[in-house]
């Protein structure tokens, strides 16, 4: 097949890990006989520091106009002024919002010959395979009134955390069919007994849950289950959960897998093109030095291939090969413990690349 790939590098580890992706997927396309066309453009800091903006509408176009897209990670502190009008994550929230990638979903299996590297006992983990549906373009990252103002005797800053019902119902669907290919739960992460926003999440998973009889809802407040995630993260299937919330767990879900090195992401909406990239942040105190951890960059090709181009065997192919050179011992330096060797960031992608 033909298919039109944008690559967005962006800050610190970005360029990084995205050339490792692209390496594992042009061995994908010499395999399979496919046909990937490539653009790269900038996003986050480096596009304010080449453009003034953290997203280029010439950008913005060609994401909007592509089969795919595949990100590594924005921000540093070189953009970390709290005061600045311009700040690198600006690219990025305005790029899910343009594309409508409204579901984020992060998968959580720990490799079996990882759990070392988890600071949770091995058998806490045991089973652990679920996926966290993160609603990605509502909440309180996007909801107003915004606002910084001063007041008698100082500041107020404002933060809107809003939903629609349309909003909450539309990713309700996408977990719930997903929990159908799986084992059948849902877990509907909320803080129904504080906020209005949760209530009516609450409410509107509830009515969509009627039309999946088959799938099993649990209503769990945020708090409760962020302690669930380290005391039984294997009764988890599919979380579904706002913005913010998912934001925040699927970093603590992380610790699992041994590093946050290891999850990828996949933004899906109604049509358009898919948007890609690892969990990770830009890890700017590794930036440049070639040890950063691939793994959550290369899965996250995957679960394109699988989501936007429709090519299942060639994205299990990846993840297969991944889980087996893992098996197979080796370690980048984020997981790699006192008397192993680690590899570095080429070293890890040419193992993957050559047994493609």
């Amino acid at each position: 097949m033909k298919a039109n790939i944008v690559l967005l590098p962006g800050d610190g580890i970005g360029p990084e890990v995205i050339g490792a992706a692209r390496m594992v997927l042009e061995a994908v396309a010499a395999k399979y006989d496919h046909q990937f066309t490539y653009a790269e453009h900038l996003i986050g800091g480096c596009s304010i520091d080449a453009h003034g903006t953290a997203l280029t509408d010439e950008t913005f176009s060609a994401c909007e106009n592509s089969d795919a897209i595949l990100l590594g990670a924005v921000g540093g502190p070189k953009w970390d002024d709290p005061t600045a009008e311009v700040r690198p994550e600006q690219g990025l929230l305005a790029l899910r919002k343009g594309l409508g990638t409204f579901a984020n979903l992060r998968p959580v299996k720990p490799h079996p010959d990882l759990l070392d590297a988890s600071p949770l006992r091995p058998e806490r983990l045991d089973g652990v395979d679920f996926v966290v549906v993160r609603e990605l373009t509502g909440g309180i990252y996007f909801g107003e009134p915004r606002a910084r103002k001063s007041i008698a005797g100082g500041v107020q800053a404002i933060d809107t955390m809003s939903y629609t019902d349309g909003e909450i119902r539309r990713v309700a669907h996408l977990a719930f069919k997903l929990a159908r290919g799986r084992r059948g739960k849902v877990n509907s992460v909320d803080k129904a007994n504080v906020l209005e926003s949760s209530r009516l999440w609450r409410q509107t998973v509830t009515e969509v849950a009627a039309e999946y009889p088959d799938v099993e809802l649990e209503h769990t407040l945020v708090d409760a289950a962020a302690m669930y995630l380290i005391q039984r993260p294997a009764s988890f299937d599919v979380m579904l959960t706002a913005n913010m919330f998912g934001d925040i767990l699927t970093d603590e879900a992380s610790v699992l897998t041994g590093s946050m090195g290891n999850l990828p992401s996949a933004s899906l909406g109604e049509g358009g093109p898919g948007l890609y990239e690892p969990i990770h942040g830009s890890a700017p105190d590794i930036a440049g030095q070639g040890v950063a951890n691939p793994i959550g960059t290369i899965l996250s090709m995957a679960m394109m291939l699988r989501y936007s181009l429709q090519l299942e065997d060639e994205a299990q192919a990846v993840e297969n090969t991944v889980d087996a050179v893992l098996s197979a011992g080796h370690r980048t330096k984020d997981l790699a413990g006192v008397e192993e060797t680690a590899l570095n960031t080429e070293e890890m992608t040419e193992l993957i690349v050559d047994q493609i």
